[in-house]
């Protein structure tokens, strides 16, 4: 059942990052109010954004704990197309890649200004891979791992699986984000051991995988929807692990 949400104050580090202040959120509706017209003006539409591995895990967890659905939508990072493309610049962020491409940036940190520059970007960014790979099919199979970090797209490698694995055979969820790799590599590299990847906490996860949760500290004290489900999981007594981040790369470097 989706929860009421109550807004925390924003650190320090944000306010300096972007300007806002909490006295300019005082008259800003509730997320639990503005969601569904989200969630309905998204649809099945693929979300695009700069660093947006940054930002689905906000949207992830808000949409399980306020709606208590999930987001299917899958997504594209700009900042990562970028960052294959043009591999020798030291920074890809927004504001690099705005000076790079000549893009007008109004009102940068704030809602309509960045998503207008990178829809900019990202037409830009189109154009370039197709110049450098001929089509933008060529461009999106030049990665090793796909856009997407919905479950359903993860197909392992049989020739890697490892029966010897704790991974082997067990469904393995994620949150939070990882330090080391994106959602979807760690998703690949699940798979590819025979693991089986789910986007939710059910009753047959068998390890809850913990990212850094420091970046969702505004969502019930530090604990993801998804740890908050687990952790009641395993008091009635199901047979699931929450591991750190840390365990799991030890038990994939095995």
């Amino acid at each position: 059942r989706p929860l009421s949400f109550k807004r925390p104050s924003l650190d320090d580090f944000i306010v300096d990052l972007t300007g806002i202040t909490d006295d300019m959120l005082e008259t800003a509706p509730d997320p639990a109010a503005v969601l569904p017209a989200f969630a309905e003006f998204l649809g099945d539409h693929i979300l695009i954004g700069h660093n947006v591995h940054f930002d689905i895990n906000f949207i992830y967890d808000a949409f399980e704990l306020l709606l208590g659905s999930k987001l299917s939508s899958d997504f594209i990072d700009t900042m990562r197309m970028a960052r294959h493309l043009l591999p020798d610049l030291r920074h890809h962020r927004l504001s690099d890649m705005v000076m790079l491409y000549s893009i007008n940036h109004t009102n940068e940190h704030r809602a309509l200004g960045d998503a207008e520059a990178t829809a900019d970007l990202y037409r830009r960014l189109i154009d370039a891979a197709i110049e450098k790979y001929g089509s933008f099919d060529a461009f999106a199979n030049s990665f090793k791992y796909g856009y997407t970090t919905a479950s359903s797209h993860i197909v392992g490698d049989p020739s890697k699986a490892d029966p010897d694995s704790p991974l082997y055979g067990k469904h393995c969820v994620f949150t939070g984000k990882l330090e080391r790799f994106t959602r979807a590599q760690a998703m690949q590299l699940v798979a590819d051991l025979g693991g089986i990847n789910d986007s939710s906490v059910t009753k047959h996860t068998n390890f809850l995988i913990l990212g850094n949760t420091d970046y969702t500290t505004s969502l019930r004290g530090n604990k993801s929807s998804k740890q908050k489900k687990a952790e009641a999981a395993i008091l009635a007594g199901q047979d699931l692990q929450v591991l750190p981040e840390d365990v799991f790369y030890d038990w994939i470097a095995q």
